[in-house]
């Protein structure tokens, strides 16, 4: 298990905020974040009934958000949108709530694609050997490029992948820094770990 990368502050608690999709985005934070976040850091979930409930209650929660020395995180599949409309979308709401600062990041096409880049972490999540040879095949050396993610874990896993439960348990496994293959993930952890950062450095 990686060691916490942030030093330890003196002063209150700051809070991290994540406002997602839908719970199975939830499940898999739950076991990630604790690898490279110390505890100062007051992780909060906000999980969404889906992308449409996420982009009409996005502003009014950040809006009605007052706790102090808060950052907020938005994550939502790309799914058959475009990557940068979609973020561009989201960035807006976050700017007419007030909160400009809020880190934006798309999963392309869908979480999956985080634990396709990563088939060892789900071989050993879910207890299914020789699944991460599947990870030097064309198919699989860029999973972020898979329009139907959700789809292919599934048929590789044979089923046993369910989406909130899967989640739960592949999260914990997931490797960090250069151990995945998708590049949103990657992206996504580094935009964490550089929140986290700011919020400990600003107290």
């Amino acid at each position: 298990m990686e060691a916490g990368i942030l030093r330890r502050s003196r002063s209150p608690m700051t809070t991290l905020v994540f406002l997602l999709e839908e719970p199975s985005a939830k499940a898999m934070l739950e076991g990630l974040l604790p690898r490279f976040l110390t505890p100062e850091i007051n992780v909060r979930y906000v999980p969404f009934e889906g992308k449409q409930d996420l982009h009409r209650q996005l502003e009014r929660k950040l809006r009605g958000w007052l706790t102090p020395s808060t950052r907020f995180v938005v994550l939502r599949d790309q799914d058959s949108a475009g990557c940068i409309d979609v973020k561009h979308e989201i960035a807006e709401i976050c700017r007419r709530a007030g909160k400009p600062e809020t880190l934006v990041r798309i999963a392309c096409h869908e979480l999956e694609s985080f634990y396709l880049g990563d088939l060892q972490a789900v071989a050993g999540a879910l207890g299914i050997g020789g699944l991460a040879g599947l990870q030097d095949t064309h198919k699989f050396r860029s999973p972020d490029r898979l329009s139907n993610p959700s789809d292919e874990l599934r048929r590789i896993t044979n089923g046993r992948y369910q989406k909130i439960a899967g989640s739960r348990a592949i999260g914990p496994c997931l490797r960090l820094d250069d151990g995945s293959r998708s590049n949103s993930f990657r992206v996504l952890v580094s935009g964490i770990r550089r929140v986290a950062q700011d919020l400990v450095g600003a107290q």
